[in-house]
């Protein structure tokens, strides 16, 4: 087994010249190179900078580099067509780049200027670079939560460990495991990345249990907005035993036509829904006030709750009936609700 100090001299052997053109660059110039979590940044902000950090829309993605490029190459090249506010280099250990880097300029010309000019520019010969938006991601998907934890209390768990979240909005997860699912959003794709690290040094574990943490992808992002709209109720059972509804069987039928049959089983009656919408917010979400009567229950459900509405003109109202529904399965099936059904049948009141 190699010593830290063998580790050491075998990086110094690795591309030796480069780096050594790349420290008397540095040298020459002044510029301040800080390698941090496996990516050697500049800026962010530069020297001289007063003000807020650029909009979003301003970075780069630069892909299709040779391992053996620094900075010293490539902070000069991006510098001509616009003012670098930040450039990141990701980094191996041995010292080499793992092909990719971020630049990201002062507005978004600069960054529209980059992929018009640069991309597909010959830093060496058969070596076009990849210039291209970059997507700064800045939303994490934090699934394997348990069903009791509510907003407020994953707000608390997360305090510590996310400074940057903007948002968070906890679903039931698409997964097999009866649990919840938390989509995260911070300010800035920085935020996001130390959020997620610092989670995952934690060992993973929020709440009190272990979950799996992601960068928020595309499709898990749209089966999201499809078990929102026709969401997939969990198995309904009495505490007797006499009432279970499979899931694979009711899922055709939606959250709604379940809970019509659950209160008709027990002799409820057909519940009522009235629903008001309060706001949106961004990729399609709308938040809803509710109110659900159910006749022979002795206290209405209210509440609040987030829908997101597909852009080919869903009614909200009912997309949210359907989603409010499969909550309402949830909170009636519990061990407790059990006890209610019995005080319900007998005439006895209690408080819910």
């Amino acid at each position: 087994m190699q010593s830290k100090r063998e580790c050491e001299q075998w990086c110094e052997r690795v591309n030796p010249e480069n780096k050594a053109a790349l420290e008397a660059w540095v040298r020459e110039t002044g510029v301040r190179l800080v390698q941090v979590n496996g990516q050697r940044k500049y800026g962010g902000p530069p020297p001289g900078w007063v003000g807020s950090p650029p909009p979003a829309g301003s970075e780069v993605f630069i892909g299709r580099l040779p391992q053996d490029v620094y900075e010293h190459q490539l902070i000069p090249l991006f510098e001509r067509v616009g003012r670098l506010y930040e450039f990141r280099l990701m980094m191996t250990f041995s010292g080499l780049n793992r092909g990719f880097a971020y630049a990201r300029y002062s507005s978004r010309r600069g960054a529209q200027a980059a992929i018009a000019t640069l991309h597909n520019h010959p830093l060496r010969p058969s070596c076009p670079l990849l210039v291209c938006r970059s997507t700064e991601k800045c939303e994490l998907s934090v699934d394997g939560l348990p069903l009791g934890v509510d907003r407020p209390s994953l707000l608390l768990a997360l305090q510590p460990l996310a400074p940057g979240l903007q948002e968070a909005l906890l679903l039931p997860s698409p997964g097999p495991a009866p649990t919840q699912i938390a989509l995260l959003k911070f300010s800035s794709h920085r935020a996001a990345a130390m959020a997620k690290k610092a989670i995952t040094e934690g060992q993973s574990h929020l709440c009190g249990e272990q979950v799996a943490v992601e960068w928020l992808k595309p499709d898990l992002k749209q089966r999201l907005r499809q078990h929102v709209v026709r969401p997939s109720p969990k198995c309904l059972q009495q505490e007797s035993g006499q009432l279970v509804l499979a899931r694979e069987k009711l899922g055709s039928q939606g959250a709604r036509v379940a809970l019509q049959l659950l209160c008709q089983r027990v002799k409820l009656g057909s519940p009522l829904f009235l629903t008001k919408c309060l706001g949106t917010g961004p990729a399609g979400w709308h938040q809803f006030w509710y109110q659900v009567v159910i006749p022979g229950h002795p206290v209405p459900f209210s509440g609040l709750i987030w829908v997101m509405l597909a852009p080919d003109g869903q009614d909200g109202h009912e997309v949210a009936k359907d989603a409010i529904s499969a909550r309402l399965l949830e909170a009636l099936t519990q061990p407790r609700a059990s006890l209610l059904w019995s005080s319900v049948q007998s005439g006895t009141k209690v408080k819910h």
